[in-house]
């Protein structure tokens, strides 16, 4: 951790977004205060700024970062971490407005993630993952999700678009032995729910890119076969 005066770095920041989740899901703040808190801890500038979101609650303080750090599988670009540290929920909420998870982050086994009407981003590349099964609960209406997997990584998704869709882009790897499952399901209504494979540090547009030039480069193995 950093000293009061210090610069939040993106994990603070994180913890201190996955405690306000915590405390919504226990009734202990109302959806307007958990939605302004989290849109201020996004743009903190200081540790102070983040404190100050949880002193008025049961918690009264930042948690402590887990001292620990995840472990990169090896093969895979995903991270694994230790299982007595994963939480057992976690929650993404955008109501008329956005969520977004990315950089170096810890899901929960079950993350339940609503989009009505606003956008959910989650950005798993620099998750650490629990090990075994992370669940991803989607409910979408008139919202979008986005889900950003790495290579290597085993997917299984099994949603139902009602007036929407929800599509799962795979790419075709063959997921690590004994690599965590990351398990997609829920419903899209007149709304939707992307699945991608991304590289780290891969923008949408790189990842285009990526997938023109691998459908050249097999189009040119087959002919040359």
């Amino acid at each position: 951790m950093t000293t009061d005066g210090g610069v939040p770095t993106d994990q603070i920041k994180q913890v201190t977004i996955d405690a306000l989740c915590e405390h919504f899901a226990n009734d202990a703040i109302t959806v307007e205060d958990f939605e302004a808190r989290v849109d201020i801890a996004h743009r903190a500038t200081s540790v102070a700024e983040l404190r100050k979101l949880l002193l008025d609650l049961p918690s009264g303080d930042l948690p402590v970062v887990a001292g620990e750090h995840p472990k990169p599988v090896p093969g895979g670009q995903y991270q694994v971490a230790p299982s007595e540290h994963a939480k057992q929920t976690g929650y993404a909420i955008a109501v008329l407005g956005g969520s977004r998870r990315k950089g170096p982050w810890s899901p929960a086994r079950v993350n339940y993630t609503v989009a009505i009407m606003g956008g959910v981003e989650l950005d798993f590349r620099e998750a650490a993952l629990p090990p075994g099964l992370t669940e991803v609960k989607v409910f979408s209406a008139m919202g979008g999700v986005e889900v950003i997997v790495p290579p290597g990584l085993s997917v299984e998704s099994h949603g139902i678009g009602i007036l929407g869709g929800f599509e799962h882009a795979g790419d075709g790897a063959h997921p690590q032995p004994g690599a965590p499952v990351l398990r997609i399901t829920g419903v899209a209504l007149m709304g939707g729910v992307e699945i991608k494979v991304r590289h780290p540090g891969e923008t949408a547009s790189d990842a285009r890119r990526r997938r023109r030039q691998e459908r050249r480069e097999k189009r040119k193995r087959l002919r040359g076969g």
